[in-house]
């Protein structure tokens, strides 16, 4: 006998609200877990057949997410991060073009580098820098997670939801970029010159004293084979090359190596991240199968009027209701709904993202930043993130929504 729709319903919301924050009281459970016990549960009681769990965990997003992990690992360990580091240093003068620097870097890298592994990399980084400054680590730390959400907008590598968004839509990579690159670039000039108007007094025309960086290595070879091999991938990229068999063409080539053994590579993959992938597929594919992801999306829908618009409510409240991989995944339903479904994919590319600058919970890339601020003595709070992550949010909404107007018909 199949399990009721209620018990499959009460199993979905704990698992989506375990998935929001992160974790359960007195149970040492991360969101990876969580999701991989919740799709667990819906299968052994029947929720979801075993050969529909199969189907719904969908492979091409899997590997997309482990290619451009490997391609991030080679980079991170031939020392280009803090060499880009060091550059910033070097031409940040006074506290506003530290800033801009900052913003326009990890913006530009989170389009590349998935935004989660900038900001892991850099968050010590800048703390290390405005400490010997002795300058207020709060409004960069912000800026840093703020700018790299917008900045992976502009890419389908550049975030996991842009990644399931260009794995269903089949967009091109040079198509979504060409859509959504404007939309970021205008984005991290509004995250500084938020940052600047929230933080006045830090950001006084002073001169910088110069910082000095921590010690590190660049592993020179590593280094240029890494880059050679992500050119290569991006130009494939650009020439109509499927996305996935190109990051896979760069990753076996990272791969073939004297100087690192691959233990070093595989053990720096976030490997819980593809469980929470394949586990969140088959929970919001369960959510089809019992017929609760058509009353979730009509209790959720709003009508302005303008597809865009509502589109763009819908995919913001849902990314600060149950996370923005979540929401995706649970929305790609309703997208052949819309009269240009094109646009409707890169306007809920938009608004998952952007809106995960809302709050400090909004995206995985502000907890890292907070969590890596924490261990370093620096506390970013819910209300002091909140104060600037809320316009930042507010604006670069409408802003997409004006932009990607223009589109729809």
């Amino acid at each position: 006998m199949e399990i009721s729709f209620w018990f499959s319903t009460l199993v979905i919301i704990i698992t989506i609200i375990g998935v929001s924050l992160g974790r359960y009281p007195f149970l040492r459970m991360n969101r990876a877990t969580i999701a991989f016990v919740g799709a667990v549960v819906l299968i052994v009681f029947k929720s979801i057949s075993i050969e529909q769990a199969y189907d719904a965990v969908d492979l091409n997003t899997v590997a997309l997410l482990l290619l451009i992990m490997i391609l991030n690992v080679n980079f991170r360990l031939s020392g280009f991060f803090y060499l880009i580091s060091g550059y910033i240093m070097k031409f940040a003068q006074t506290p506003g073009k530290l800033l801009a620097l900052l913003v326009f870097f990890s913006g530009f890298l989170s389009a590349l580098f998935l935004n989660d592994t900038i900001v892991l990399v850099f968050t010590p980084i800048i703390l290390e820098i405005t400490m010997a400054l002795k300058r207020n680590p709060v409004p960069y730390l912000i800026a840093l997670a703020t700018s790299a959400n917008i900045g992976s907008v502009a890419t389908i590598i550049g975030n996991p939801q842009n990644i399931i968004i260009g794995t269903f839509s089949g967009i091109s990579f040079g198509e979504f970029a060409l859509y959504l690159v404007p939309v970021a670039f205008a984005g991290l000039i509004i995250t500084w010159m938020v940052i600047v108007m929230m933080y006045r007094n830090e950001f006084r025309h002073v001169e910088l004293r110069v910082a000095r960086m921590p010690k590190y290595r660049i592993y020179r070879p590593l280094l240029k084979k890494s880059v050679v091999s992500a050119v290569i991938m991006f130009l494939a990229f650009v020439l109509g090359c499927p996305v996935t068999i190109a990051a896979m063409g760069a990753a076996a080539v990272l791969l073939i190596t004297r100087r690192i053994k691959s233990e070093r590579v595989f053990n720096e993959i976030d490997w819980s991240l593809l469980v929470f992938f394949s586990g969140l597929f088959i929970v919001t594919k369960t959510t089809e199968v019992v017929g609760l992801s058509d009353h979730v999306i009509n209790v959720l829908k709003f009508k302005s009027g303008s597809e865009v618009v509502d589109l763009t409510i819908l995919s913001a409240v849902s990314s600060n209701l149950i996370s923005n991989v979540p929401a995706v995944l649970l929305l790609k339903n309703v997208i052949e709904s819309f009269s240009n479904v094109k646009i409707a994919w890169l306007t809920m590319a938009m608004a998952t993202t952007f809106a995960g600058n809302l709050t400090l919970l909004g995206s995985v890339a502000n907890l890292i930043v907070a969590e890596s601020a924490r261990k370093h003595g620096v506390r970013l709070s819910f209300t002091e993130y909140f104060r600037s992550g809320s316009i930042i949010t507010l604006i670069t909404l409408a802003l997409g929504v004006l932009w990607l107007s223009l589109f729809m018909q």
